[in-house]
């Protein structure tokens, strides 16, 4: 495995976005409004999961619109290699050789992408329906999304009202949730946010934590089988997690020690850990390279919402190989276009994804590989994911009127730097 950078453990140690003084103004709050016109006021929690404002929100874009600025030429080469890359990735050698025709229908699915933000980014969700929902930025951008295979849509939403208590609310019963800033300080809400150092492969993280991609407060629960049977453990108890093999040695404020297995937070079904800090919103070690957690109280505080307030479209100056400079507004592996998007690539083992609010320069290596200047001037090299590698559909830049696009194919791109 490619050892992470010392640089980018720097990252995560420093935390330099955290403000000691305002930690209740992290989690997400807002209004629910019902369809029979009830309103309730509260911090937010999506199910059991996401809680605070730098959690990420998934769904999928309904089309691709920016195809149509492709020409019949520029459109049959990305379609070619495409259909080369699915093929010999999918082994589904019918669309190789099957009808053109049909193949070309099936691969307008290929432009569709998925869209990722953080909560922080939103004003306003409106379901439409239970596999359909409308954004409204905090900017006034409006995107339509669908949530089949993304369980942010037609989750069920959970709200700490002042007069009602907590209250688990049905998809179905939601008209429109609006975010509001999050008062200094909660009266109530659903926990402590987890906080510690992990130990991976040799190198050491410390920030905020999702345990499993899931647990994140201390009122959650470690599930698992000990010696003596079934045991729920709440995370505010627990001083350290530390994996043996497919199963975990759990460590006790109180001393006592426990061998757990048996459930996907403590073996080999667990789906990572993740931990959070402002230049990288979310670096998820696999459990096979997990070595140790440790908690502690944390450092300070995530994101209010009035820090994500900044969004603008992206633009910048492209390079190409062949010479060319071109500036103006740019459209990213022709889908992001917005700096509250998200980039997304590994290294190594690690996952990586950063907000391209953050990004100064992208370069690409090669045909697998990115190089990524950060604002703050940190240097980190990704790959594998189609951001950074040769499944980029390529970038769109608009000099002029929103018509007048240049389309540089991904395998042309020497440079990218943003505003």
């Amino acid at each position: 495995m490619q050892t992470i950078t010392k640089s980018l453990a720097f990252v995560f140690v420093a935390l330099a976005f955290f403000n000691a003084n305002a930690q209740d103004e992290g989690f997400i709050y807002g209004k629910v409004y019902t369809i029979d016109d009830k309103v309730y006021e509260g911090p937010i929690r999506w199910g059991k999961e996401e809680v605070y404002w730098a959690d990420i929100f998934n769904a999928g874009k309904e089309r691709n619109q920016n195809l149509r600025y492709l020409s019949s030429k520029d459109r049959d080469r990305l379609d070619d290699r495409q259909n080369t890359w699915s093929n010999w990735n999918n082994g589904n050698w019918y669309r190789w050789f099957g009808n053109w025709g049909d193949r070309r229908n099936d691969y307008d699915n290929d432009y569709e992408h998925q869209f990722a933000c953080q909560f922080g980014e939103i004003k306003t969700i409106v379901p439409s329906g239970r596999k359909y929902v409308d954004l409204e930025m905090q900017n006034g951008d409006k995107i339509s999304l669908k949530g089949e295979g993304y369980n942010d849509v037609g989750e069920e939403i959970r709200i700490m009202d002042p007069e009602m208590g907590e209250l688990e609310m049905s998809w179905g019963r939601i008209r429109k949730i609006e975010f509001l800033k999050t008062p200094k300080s909660l009266a109530n809400r659903f926990g402590k946010p987890l906080y510690g150092t992990v130990e991976a492969f040799g190198e050491k993280f410390t920030g905020y934590i999702q345990w499993d991609h899931d647990e994140r407060l201390s009122t959650d629960k470690l599930d698992g089988d000990a010696e003596d049977g079934n045991i729920s453990l709440e995370f505010s108890k627990i001083t350290s997690i530390e994996r043996r093999g497919g199963r975990s040695l759990v460590k006790m404020k109180s001393g006592r020690e426990l061998v757990m297995d048996g459930s996907n937070d403590v073996d080999s079904g667990n789906r990572g850990i993740i931990i959070m800090s402002k230049e990288m919103i979310a670096i998820d070690v696999p459990w096979r390279e997990f070595d140790k957690v440790t908690f502690s109280e944390p450092a300070g505080s995530l994101a209010s919402y009035d820090q994500f307030a900044n969004q603008k479209s992206l633009d910048g100056i492209v390079v190409t190989k062949d010479g060319r400079t071109l500036s103006g507004k740019i459209i990213f592996d022709l889908d992001e276009e917005s700096n509250y998007e998200l980039l997304q690539g590994k290294q190594g083992e690690f996952e990586l994804t950063t907000s391209f609010r953050d990004i100064k320069m992208i370069e690409p290596i090669n045909d697998y590989r990115c190089n990524i200047e950060l604002k703050s001037g940190k240097k980190i090299r990704l790959e594998d994911a189609q951001d950074v590698n040769d499944r980029n559909q390529g970038v769109l830049i608009f000099a002029g009127k929103k018509e007048e696009a240049s389309y540089v194919p991904w395998e042309d791109v020497k440079t990218i730097d943003f505003n």
